[in-house]
């Protein structure tokens, strides 16, 4: 990721000492969950306040990088190291997209479940031991198979290829949208139902629900890449999700059209707790998008406008 930063930094540096961002719109992507909706109207917003002129784009996830190679949509501010990597490094390599950096978030995206399914499936967390009690977590739909509810399919992840490749008596039943997904969590753990789910973080789920994230073998780049790697020596994808940042990343024009925006497109930087908290805020307490991020600008006005180019 360090060359790619690189890129970014070469065309800033290329670009005229008196250069002005162009009046354009900068069309920055939307998807479907809430943070990053948050993230991506708090990167406008700062935006707007640079004189920036800015316009919203309904985008899917992973499609969306066929646009940020044409230069017909120019940011994307949540790309996790987890689901996206692989769309990424494709994109990258192409030459017509680049790295903006870190966002300052850590993600994780695994299974999970409530600690009170560790009296009913001894041994987890580990997953062979999820698999050995997949009954328990069946359903008059998937039994006798296991039922794992995966986030929308527009989220990838490979949910599927993992079950098949590790032999997991599992059946994948997608979640139609992030509310979806949280709301069946929020009834079963009010009944004390069995579940296993995708959840993810930053977010508050892992925090106002007590459970676990299951262990899966180790990731590593070969083993999503090289079926010979990993338990299962004729699958990929026989291992648990990658950990790490959520990038930033954009058409690598943008930097040449909008020379100050790219540059506080880099200095933003936000950390799991805050969004947290702002995602709780939309998702829990009821607020608009809208309302979370003006406050969190009113309340923390010396470190956004830290974020805009001088």
């Amino acid at each position: 990721m360090k060359r790619l930063s690189l890129a970014v930094a070469t065309l800033l540096a290329t670009a005229p000492a008196f250069a002005e961002d162009s009046s354009d719109p900068i069309k920055l992507t939307l998807h479907d969950w809430s943070g990053q909706l948050i993230t991506t109207t708090l990167m406008g917003e700062v935006l707007k306040k640079a004189g920036n002129n800015i316009e919203y784009v309904q985008a899917d996830y992973i499609a969306q990088f066929a646009g940020l190679k044409t230069g017909d949509l120019h940011l994307a501010m949540e790309l996790w190291e987890t689901t996206a990597r692989e769309a990424m490094d494709e994109a990258f390599a192409t030459g017509n997209v680049v790295s903006f950096g870190e966002t300052g978030m850590q993600a994780i995206e695994e299974w999970w479940y409530p600690a009170y399914m560790e009296e009913r499936c001894p041994g987890l967390p580990d997953w062979q031991a999820l698999n050995d009690c997949a009954s328990e977590f069946a359903t008059a739909e998937t039994a006798p198979m296991g039922r794992y509810l995966g986030g929308p399919v527009t989220w990838g992840g490979f949910d599927d290829e993992r079950v098949e490749a590790l032999g997991m008596d599992f059946e994948v039943v997608h979640a139609g949208t992030d509310a979806a997904l949280f709301a069946e969590l929020e009834a079963a753990y009010q009944r004390q139902d069995p579940i296993v789910l995708w959840v993810y973080a930053p977010h508050w789920a892992p925090a106002k629900y007590d459970g676990k994230f299951v262990e899966f073998p180790a990731y590593s780049s070969e083993c999503y890449n090289d079926p010979s790697v990993g338990i299962n020596p004729d699958a990929a994808y026989d291992c648990g999700k990658p950990r790490g940042p959520i990038w930033k990343a954009g058409w690598v024009g943008l930097a040449d059209k909008w020379p100050s925006a790219a540059k506080t497109i880099e200095n933003f930087k936000i950390t799991n707790e805050d969004m947290g908290a702002m995602v709780a805020d939309v998702d829990l307490n009821g607020k608009s998008v809208d309302e979370v991020v003006a406050a969190w600008m009113t309340e923390n006005k010396d470190t956004w406008s830290g974020w805009i180019a001088k």
